[in-house]
């Protein structure tokens, strides 16, 4: 074709070499490389050469061979509007015309076929916003995100959702939601923030059991209240320099007892059975003078 061809900008270029033709009318040959312009001047050469009553079957051909049917037609109306001056010059505004026609009707079939998919999988209310290419739904992307393990996999999901809606020619916004965009920033956010918290527990864990040594409970093998008797001698009893040799409160007491040790027969000691033996008032609990270890003779 001897005019230049004014482009657009295909995404999708479905063609065949020579020798793959499986249907030489409405297949788009190109026996050169594949370039925008190579593919616009076929594409036109096509129009040109087939019969008007062709250009329905030419259209679902293509549409059926390429993945974003809508986004080809939308390309294919814009080639037409760049060209029409070569159709007004080739006397052939008919064609032009008529493509335009068809093209339509198949937009509006595909969209309404899109829609009718779309609120099967997804309501509307849970719909963001929707472009000529596809809709955007953050509440579909939460659901991919909880199958996502990994932070850092959502959060390149999330920045490409975020460029996606930022560069979509954006044809209805939901206003009962918020901004698509924000709400995958919110959600970077938020991930970032879980990932500080997380980090900060992690080394607050390792700090405290940095500064203490592992140990398995020791077992008692005297009676529970001759054992503990012996710390309340400890902290009540016997002193160096004026102070108790185990100065802390009763709860104190009870902790260091009940954290670490199991008595005779390997269970579990009571906190308030260890807590009652060591309060001064009630003596009758702790062992009777004859069976008391005296601590205070062994010194």
């Amino acid at each position: 074709m001897e005019q230049h061809i004014q482009t657009a900008s295909f995404v999708e270029m479905v063609v065949v070499n020579p020798t793959q033709v499986s249907n030489p009318d409405f297949d788009i040959i190109l026996d050169e490389k594949v370039t925008l312009q190579n593919y616009c001047n076929a594409l036109i050469e096509i129009i040109f050469t087939l019969k008007l009553t062709q250009y329905p079957t030419f259209i679902n051909y293509q549409t059926n061979l390429v993945n974003n049917p809508i986004a080809w037609l939308n390309k294919l109306e814009k080639l037409l509007a760049n060209n029409e001056e070569l159709f007004v010059s080739k006397k052939v505004l008919c064609r032009y015309n008529k493509l335009f026609n068809l093209i339509e009707k198949k937009q509006t079939e595909l969209q309404s076929s899109s829609i009718k998919e779309t609120k099967i999988n997804t309501p509307k209310k849970y719909i963001n916003a929707e472009s000529e290419d596809r809709y955007f739904s953050f509440y579909e992307i939460k659901k991919q995100l909880e199958k996502i393990n990994n932070d850092n996999q959502k959060i390149l999901l999330l920045t490409k959702e975020m460029f996606e809606y930022q560069q979509a020619n954006i044809e209805f916004i939901n206003q009962k939601t918020p901004f698509y965009d924000a709400q995958c920033t919110k959600e970077i956010e938020n991930i970032y923030a879980l990932q500080k918290i997380h980090v900060a527990i992690e080394d607050a864990q390792n700090h405290k059991t940095g500064c203490q040594m592992p140990f398995k409970k020791m077992q008692i093998n005297c009676n529970l209240n001759q054992f503990i008797d012996i710390h309340y001698q400890f902290s009540r009893e016997l002193f160096v320099d004026g102070k108790s040799i185990l100065d802390g409160s009763v709860n104190d007491l009870v902790a260091i007892i009940v954290n670490s040790y199991v008595d005779k027969d390997g269970k579990e000691i009571s906190p308030e059975t260890v807590k009652t033996i060591l309060t001064p008032s009630r003596t009758e609990k702790r062992p009777k003078p004859h069976k008391r270890i005296d601590i205070d003779k062994m010194l």
